[in-house]
């Protein structure tokens, strides 16, 4: 069954005759009267009662008729739906963001790309630094927000350094201070991302605690969301997070810089250097959003 076919058989229904129609579709009654019929024939039914005076459908011929008619004008309006088409077709951009990263900021980085990059339909996935950049290397992400430097192989900006700090156990006597030194963390049971997640800040607090003279009593673990539990299981003195994670996940802990140095949470955007056009263009708009960075970033 054909296309042409239900536009021969709407015509008859239409019209109650087979002379009228082959009138108005401009063709022979013969020729039309053996189209009906091949039509029939494929139905396994008759679809006309025909009579001296025209024709009638018969049931089969009303059920399809009512069918016939959504199909001819889901066909007839196919080209507009295709030509409106025609400059609004997105392409997909697949990026990675770290867990905990301020859905405010994300969500005005989506704002600009939405407005200056119209075309990139962009897709979020969320994994550590580490998953990112397998992922990146193996095609699966276009490009990666990273807490760590990407490798050579990556084009790559830094975005945002923000500080890292301690949410300290309410009641411990550090949560008076304004501020933690890195040598008070000596002795005390500190929770911190394990490696995967955040390896650049633990190998520099590490050196940085020694070069203080400070041996905390480290406890690593990979969270995400459960920070409380984790910090309860390993009966945590201090957590090491930045202040938008510690506000997220331990609203009660009070939350401290660290001094003494200081350290800070780079995000990275890295991306392949050979690329589709529209992953350069997300990229440079992604990046031209850094003056307006998070006021806090997850650890």
């Amino acid at each position: 069954m054909e296309l042409r076919h239900l536009r021969y058989f709407a015509a008859v229904a239409a019209e109650g005759s087979l002379s009228r129609a082959a009138e108005r579709l401009h063709l022979t009654q013969p020729s039309l009267s053996r189209q009906i019929r091949q039509l029939e024939h494929h139905i396994g039914t008759s679809l006309f009662d025909r009579t001296a005076s025209g024709t009638t459908l018969t049931a089969a011929g009303a059920a399809l008729h009512r069918h016939a008619l959504l199909l001819l004008r889901l066909a007839d309006a196919a080209p507009d739906m295709a030509r409106s088409a025609v400059g609004q077709s997105r392409e997909v951009v697949h990026l990675g963001v770290p867990p905990g990263m301020p859905s405010g900021w994300l969500l005005t980085v989506l704002t600009a790309l939405e407005s200056d990059v119209a075309r990139a339909a962009v897709t979020l996935t969320e994994a550590s630094s580490t998953e990112q950049l397998r992922m990146l290397g193996q095609g699966h992400l276009d490009l990666a927000m990273v807490h760590e430097h990407p490798p050579a192989r990556f084009r790559a900006e830094s975005l945002f350094d923000l500080p890292f700090g301690v949410a300290v156990r309410p009641g411990h006597p550090l949560a008076d201070g304004p501020t933690c030194p890195v040598r008070a963390l000596d002795g005390l049971r500190v929770l911190a991302h394990g490696r995967q997640q955040v390896p650049v800040v633990d190998d520099r607090l590490v050196v940085a605690a020694h070069d203080a003279g400070a041996v905390p009593l480290w406890q690593f673990a990979q969270f995400t969301e459960h920070a409380l539990a984790c910090a309860e299981a390993a009966r945590a003195d201090a957590v090491l997070l930045t202040a938008h994670s510690s506000r997220r996940l331990l609203p009660d802990w009070p939350w401290l810089p660290l001094t003494g140095p200081e350290l800070a949470l780079t995000t990275w955007l890295a991306w392949p250097p050979e690329t589709r056009t529209v992953v350069g263009e997300v990229a440079r708009t992604i990046s031209a959003t850094r003056g307006a960075g998070p006021g806090g970033a997850g650890g």
